[in-house]
């Protein structure tokens, strides 16, 4: 039986602002409105925003809703406050990855797990088998929608919708406050483009009104709808992971350079084997590379040294808008893993140089 393709709530909007649709983790996505490159310099230089509506939003509560927090993620969450936000991932029994996700901390007893709308069913799956403690759980991603309003001029487009200072809302932090009218809306310090801006959590009978409101304040500012290809192009130059892609359930968080999310002060799903790991060193190491030659990665390409032997692949690859160039991530034996070192893609049957950079492959 075919899987039924979920619509978000402004689908038809989408469809009326010419948006290609395309199925994408089981929603019906827009993946472009114009064209990738030119959303992508949108967002790079001006503002532009994504209806990422598709994402799964979870609340935990109670007394109980830090420990099983603590005890499903890696990163330690006992560390943020009020209003902070935390990136982290749900390690497996395996040395994967279930799921990376954004946890939102609102008070002592109430915190919301953001999650990727591919794997919202199975998250939802693993939080409540891990929940031994009682915590209170609640699935609330059919009613919500989510948009990033992002790049270096969207806080001056839409400061005129809310009276919070959208100027004081730190990276990874957020508020609760009005914003076009409406109550209740999270705006967040987040993002997934490295080019500054906020993300607005509403249910969905207010989606409507908000975007209206946000595009009809952007205005001026020549604020554009951007697909999901210029969000992927705009992740890339960050080196910022995919679920799926550089990141999955046979990737360690170690292995993918998210040692900084997992913290062994406390004990997490396969914490203990982790921290052999930790101890032992990894065999491979996700890096992010530039090429040296004419050539576009793409994700599966084999990595090869000089002499042609494989020693890695591309998981995320493209042309970049900003560089003009190919860039892309993937996975080396360690030892080719420093920065500066040379390797090779293969692009149709020919070796092309490339050399490893530090993230971000981007530079401000």
């Amino acid at each position: 039986m075919e899987e039924q393709i979920k619509k978000i709530q402004l689908n038809d909007l989408h469809v009326a602002l010419g948006g290609k649709m395309v199925p994408f983790a089981g929603y019906n996505m827009p993946v472009r409105y114009s064209s990738d490159n030119e959303e992508h310099l949108c967002v790079r230089n001006g503002v532009g925003v994504f209806d990422v509506s598709h994402m799964g939003e979870f609340m935990v509560e109670g007394p109980e809703a830090l420990n099983l927090i603590q005890k499903v993620t890696s990163n330690d969450a006992s560390k943020i406050v009020d209003g902070q936000a935390q990136y982290s991932c749900f390690p497996n029994e395996t040395g994967g990855i279930v799921d990376d996700l954004i946890v939102y901390k609102f008070e002592d007893e109430k915190f919301m797990l953001v999650v990727n709308a591919g794997n919202i069913d199975k998250d939802w799956t693993w939080v409540n088998q891990h929940n031994t403690m009682g915590a209170t759980l609640t699935n609330i991603s059919d009613g919500m929608s989510l948009f990033a309003i992002q790049g270096p001029k969207a806080i001056e487009a839409v400061q005129s919708l809310t009276p919070v200072n959208l100027s004081e809302v730190k990276f990874y932090h957020f508020t609760v406050g009005e914003f076009a009218g409406v109550q209740d809306v999270i705006i967040s310090g987040t993002g997934y483009t490295g080019s500054g801006g906020f993300e607005i959590y509403v249910k969905n009978e207010d989606a409507e009104k908000v975007w209206n409101a946000v595009f009809e304040a952007g205005k001026d500012f020549d604020i554009k709808p951007i697909g999901l290809g210029a969000r992927d192009t705009l992740r890339m130059e960050m080196g910022y992971c995919l679920y799926g892609n550089d990141i999955t359930d046979t990737t360690s968080p170690l292995e993918a350079g998210l040692g900084w999310i997992t913290k062994f002060n406390k004990d997490f799903t396969n914490s203990d084997a982790l921290a052999t790991q930790k101890e032992a060193g990894v065999s491979k190491k996700l890096v992010g590379f530039i090429m040296q030659e004419r050539g576009i990665p793409r994700g599966h390409y084999p990595i090869v040294d000089a002499a042609g032997e494989v020693i890695g692949e591309v998981t995320s690859g493209t042309q970049s808008p900003s560089m003009g160039v190919g860039i892309g991530l993937g996975y080396v034996k360690t030892e080719f893993s420093k920065v500066g070192t040379e390797i090779f893609i293969q692009v149709r049957n020919k070796n092309l140089k490339a050399v490893v950079e530090k993230l971000p492959l981007l530079k401000a």
